[in-house]
């Protein structure tokens, strides 16, 4: 899986005359093989990516990275960027190159009166939840507190409240970025408009961000969240009535699924651990007792082993899966996209189910619509805006020796669903062997941006990633 990443042809061999040069440039620090950090700062969430950059550099600031992009532009170096390190298809880090990391470039300050945020480069999810809640106000981004926010962001980004906010591109205003020459711009709806448009989806393709600017939403004290589960057998009966429930559901409420073994969780009953269940992971922004009425069908219905909905903090609701995905753990996704969740589907999902290869394993599916959808589809690069849904294949474990077995296992489920899905793709989802589906992540949104790569990315410097190459 994770093939070596090689210089293009021509580019010069790293020597240490060099790295002294940049290393002098650097108010950050500079990190070779020999250096102790060296082997923490190459090691990412996908334990299945192993690579070793020539040198790492740790930007302290936007300057730092200008530095550093015009040393590898100039020598042609092959260049990996690392904001949260969280990609599924490694590409915060290469093979004999240099690896940018702007882990320690997450700040995040707030202006509450304004209702902005600017955020660095490398902050996680769990620094903007910090800082902007204490203001009860909030953006929308994804579930999972330790992901980048760089990533999330160029990819498009979804979670618990895009059905009411939108995409995470939705509530971006700006961007300071580093371009393949160097140069350090700004991108908004006046400044470098078509640079602004292809970041909003298009990856990390047209330049590296330093930091972002968002507009922020209030947020209540509390949201009602949590899972309900019920045994896998269960799966048929209440996704069917889960269908026609989240119909007449209003947008600040949403409800993904997940099937997968039960974890050891006091909540559930000590005799469904390790047994194959339905989850439903549901959070409704809003009112207490208005989300308990809204709820109250959902968790009532069939016979649940477990309920787990109550008030917590927004903030907090955003760990509650992070246990389940820490990283060191092998991954490997497939994914798709849905309009609706028909009785085919279904079948595919819970037959597959029953045959989980291993105990992290796991199909995640979370629902769309509402806000997202209303933003016209050449708005901005994230174009398949009518999905309803999107399915995580997620096959996860720690053993090298059941790379074939997990491999296998999410390959065939994805197959099993392709016949139900629109044919669109989450570019943040893809894996490092789907470069041939990235003009499926951007459908008719793909030759502009190959005329944007074109004008801000000639020789295609930046391209460890879903890459669209340049269209000359």
């Amino acid at each position: 899986m994770a093939a070596p990443h090689t210089p293009v042809a021509g580019a010069t061999t790293l020597s240490l005359d060099d790295l002294d040069t940049l290393k002098s440039n650097l108010r950050g620090s500079l990190l070779t093989p020999g250096s102790p950090d060296y082997d923490g700062a190459r090691t990412i969430w996908n334990a299945m990516i192993d690579r070793r950059p020539a040198a790492i550099a740790r930007c302290a600031d936007a300057d730092d990275v200008a530095s550093a992009v015009r040393y590898a532009a100039e020598r042609r170096q092959l260049l990996a960027i690392r904001g949260g390190g969280h990609n599924i298809a490694g590409n915060a880090v290469c093979d004999g190159g240099l690896m940018i990391d702007l882990s320690r470039m997450n700040t995040v300050s707030v202006n509450p009166q304004d209702r902005t945020a600017r955020v660095g480069g490398g902050a996680t999810l769990a620094d903007v939840d910090r800082e902007t809640q204490k203001f009860g106000l909030v953006t929308p981004l994804g579930i999972n507190s330790t992901t980048g926010v760089a990533g999330l962001t160029l990819g498009g980004g979804f979670g618990w409240l895009s059905r009411s906010l939108g995409l995470t591109i939705d509530s971006l205003q700006a961007a300071a970025i580093v371009t393949a020459d160097g140069r350090r711009v700004r991108a908004s709806a006046t400044e470098n408009d078509d640079l602004f448009w292809a970041i909003r989806g298009g990856g990390g393709n047209f330049g590296m961000v330093t930091s972002f600017e968002f507009r922020l939403h209030e947020i209540v004290p509390q949201v009602l969240a949590g899972l309900v589960v019920h045994p896998l057998d269960a799966a048929p009966d209440v996704l069917g009535f889960y269908r026609e429930f989240i119909e007449t559901t209003p947008e600040n409420f949403v409800c993904w699924f997940v099937m997968r073994k039960a974890p050891p969780l006091p909540a559930i009953p000590a005799e469904y651990h390790g047994k194959e269940i339905l989850a439903l992971a549901m959070c409704y922004a809003g009112p207490i007792a208005e989300g308990e009425r809204v709820a109250k069908p959902l968790r009532s219905y069939g016979r649940p082993v477990a309920d787990m909905v109550g008030p917590v903090p927004f903030a907090t609701w955003q760990t509650a899966l992070d246990p389940l995905l820490v990283p060191g753990m092998r991954n490997y996704w497939k994914s798709n996209e849905f309009m609706t969740l028909t009785d085919g589907l279904i079948d595919a999902m819970v037959s597959h189910a029953r045959q989980l290869p291993d105990p992290q394993t796991e199909i995640a599916f979370a629902q769309l619509g509402g806000a997202v959808s209303r933003v016209p589809a050449d708005a901005t690069a994230y174009g398949h805006r009518n999905a309803r849904f999107v399915i995580n294949v997620h096959g996860r474990w720690a053993d090298q020796a059941n790379d074939d077995e997990c491999i296998g296992w999410a390959r065939s489920l994805f197959q099993a669903t392709t016949p139900f899905a629109t044919g669109d793709v989450y570019v943040n989802f893809l894996t490092a062997d789907e470069q041939d589906r990235v003009r499926a992540a951007y459908g008719d949104n793909y030759d502009r941006l190959a005329g944007i790569k074109t004008k801000y990315d000639p020789t295609n410097l930046f391209r460890m990633n879903q890459n669209i190459k340049p269209a000359a």
